[in-house]
């Protein structure tokens, strides 16, 4: 008789993969915050992937301007390995992104790993950008350029032309390579435009370690639970060097031929990730890319997504507006 299966990744007890390609995954995760109500904000989810069962949520809040609103698509964080929209830190962020920028905030899932190891979130972010395709041509193709009905009535609200994708951690890292993936003006999903990426503490890694992954671990984040993320999302036997945790390793393509769109990139002082941030924005501004760094001294990993209604968070989103004014073109 075979012995029992052995652990062989344990993340804080709420996944595990043990040695026969098993895996446990806990939903009894407790939350110290809670879903914030606002009645001032239309608020449903959609299936954007059926292949998947994939859903987002769409938040579109009742404003008193009269002009169309921007969309803001937000990916969460979690290392590839945890999250969803359905968070209460998540749902909070998405709906204080859009009260304060007055945009129509598109928050989407994506697959998980280990069940679904990179490149899956990244396909599932291409798609999320793809089914706004879909609603845009649906929009546009409706016989008097209007939707009728309590469900598609934020299709009458929006401007597809004025699109911002805003990553966190591990969303980030998906931005990147989203931004890679469409190019600037975003052409293969017209009428939809991607305006801008924010990358918010993106989620890179490397073989080489940075001074800030080598300095003191952070209250929710160390080094090695950073590196089992990437064990746990990387395909199998790759190294942290892949062109999906390195946009800079030796096999990474050569993003000086890539043509981008503006990227905007924030992060605090204390982050793990803060040297691979910055790293990042300084490399792509070398090759003549529109990229901006901005660091928030003294802030650790999440330090927007945790709190999204902090004194903060208020600086962060005035920092958005005009980001997404200077680039609206």
């Amino acid at each position: 008789m075979g012995s029992n299966p052995n652990v062989v990744e344990d993340c804080m007890g709420f996944l595990k993969l043990f040695s026969d390609g098993s895996i446990y995954r806990s939903n009894n995760i407790t939350f110290q915050a809670s879903a914030i109500e606002d009645n001032t904000v239309f608020f449903k989810d959609c299936l954007f992937d059926k292949r998947f069962n994939l859903h987002l949520s769409l938040y579109n809040p009742q404003t008193q301007i009269s002009k169309k609103l921007p969309i803001v698509m937000f990916l969460h964080g979690g290392g590839f390995c945890f999250g969803s929209r359905t968070w209460p830190d998540i749902h909070n962020c998405c709906m204080r992104l859009a009260t304060g920028l007055d945009a129509v905030v598109v928050a989407p899932d994506y697959r998980l790993a280990p069940e679904h190891r990179l490149p899956a979130a990244v396909e599932d972010g291409v798609e999320a950008v793809r089914w706004l395709q879909r609603q845009a041509l649906r929009f546009k193709d409706s016989n008097n350029g209007s939707v009728k009905g309590e469900d598609d009535a934020w299709l009458n609200d929006v401007d597809f032309d004025r699109v911002f994708i805003v990553g966190d951690s591990s969303g980030g890292n998906i931005a990147h390579h989203v931004a890679v993936r469409l190019g600037s003006g975003s052409r293969e999903m017209e009428p939809v435009r991607v305006r801008g990426y924010v990358l918010l503490a993106p989620f890179f890694g490397g073989v080489a370690r940075t001074k800030s992954e080598e300095g003191p671990p952070e209250p929710i984040l160390n080094l090695e639970i950073l590196d089992r993320f990437w064990r746990l999302s990387m395909p199998i036997g790759e190294t942290r060097d892949h062109p999906l945790a390195n946009p800079f390793g030796p096999r990474s393509p050569n993003l000086g031929q890539s043509k981008l769109d503006p990227i905007l990139v924030i992060v605090g002082g204390k982050e793990l990730l803060k040297d691979r941030a910055e790293d990042y924005a300084i490399r792509l501004k070398k090759l003549g890319k529109d990229i901006e760094y901005i660091e928030f001294e003294g802030r650790e990993h999440g330090f927007f997504t945790h709190n999204s209604y902090s004194e903060d968070a208020e600086a962060i989103i005035k920092i958005l507006k005009r980001f997404m004014l200077e680039t609206s073109g």
